[in-house]
């Protein structure tokens, strides 16, 4: 495998970058510059957040959080000598996911945490692995993508309406998140839903961890949730009633990972269904 700190190409614009890749050096899509505010404690993001004036920011600040030590290590450990073979000649991004989409959406989609060689390669949640194949095509379908594919940042993926977060914002050792890295996390979706909650109409939470995110951030915000908290199910609805007093509708989808999509647990027909209901 190459040495992580010798450039490679970036499979889209062919610029030579090292892995991790540093913030402001030509990423397609990336938000930050040298001089973005990095955040290495929860502290740090809760006042970070709270200061954030758009999502743009909110994405800056994210792009280079190194608040959960566990997170930093693991994350630039497959970036640096954990890369996939298959991958072993391109960059990693190695740094956390920002969200994606539009800045001012009608729909949000609240995911889990990014793939460890899927958006901690390519920089874009569910870009390059088989979860985005699944999800894109699926909202291609509905409408709210350009394009049904998503193979790297830079491949001309626009989405139409729609933002796509996750709970977590760094790869996860065994996709498990720690209570304490997603409260820690929970603090930048806190201030990206509220960023948006004004034109905002329905979320996606996709598996049970994005559900109960979506769930604690709502509430956190003040926004009216019933209770008991409503149970995480594929289809399952409810109906949040946020700050200035508009509703908004949550919905449930089980995760497009394999685990769900090569079982058969999930099927297109199945996430076609929830998504339509957006």
């Amino acid at each position: 495998m190459p040495d992580a700190a010798v450039p490679l190409p970036h499979p889209v614009t062919g610029q030579l970058f090292p892995s991790p890749v540093p913030p402001g050096t030509g990423w397609p899509g990336d938000p930050a510059c040298p001089s973005t505010t990095v955040a290495t404690t929860a502290e740090e993001v809760a006042a970070l957040a709270a200061a954030a004036r758009d999502v743009a920011d909110v994405d800056a600040h994210v792009s280079v959080c190194r608040a959960c030590p566990r997170l930093v290590a693991w994350r630039e450990s497959v970036a640096t000598t954990g890369r996939r073979a298959s991958f072993a000649n391109q960059p990693y991004w190695g740094r956390p996911g920002p969200g994606f989409g539009d800045a001012a959406p009608r729909v949000l989609v609240v995911g889990l945490a990014p793939a460890a060689n899927g958006t901690n390669r390519t920089g874009r949640l569910f870009t390059g692995d088989r979860s985005g194949d699944w999800i894109y095509a699926a909202l291609h379908r509905a409408g709210y993508a350009n394009q049904p594919e998503s193979v790297a940042a830079g491949d001309g993926l626009e989405l139409i309406g729609l933002r796509i977060v996750s709970a977590v914002r760094c790869a996860p050792p065994a996709n498990r998140p720690t209570p304490e890295e997603r409260r820690t996390c929970g603090q930048w979706l806190d201030r990206e839903l509220a960023l948006v909650a004004p034109g905002l109409r329905s979320m996606l939470a996709l598996g049970a961890i994005g559900w109960e995110a979506a769930l604690a951030s709502a509430r956190r915000l003040g926004w009216d949730v019933p209770r008991p908290r409503p149970r995480f199910g594929h289809g399952a609805e409810v109906l949040l009633r946020a700050a200035d007093g508009h509703r908004v509708r949550l919905l449930g989808s089980y995760h497009v990972s394999q685990q769900n999509t090569f079982t058969g647990r999930l099927t297109e027909e199945m996430l076609d269904e929830v998504v339509a209901r957006l």
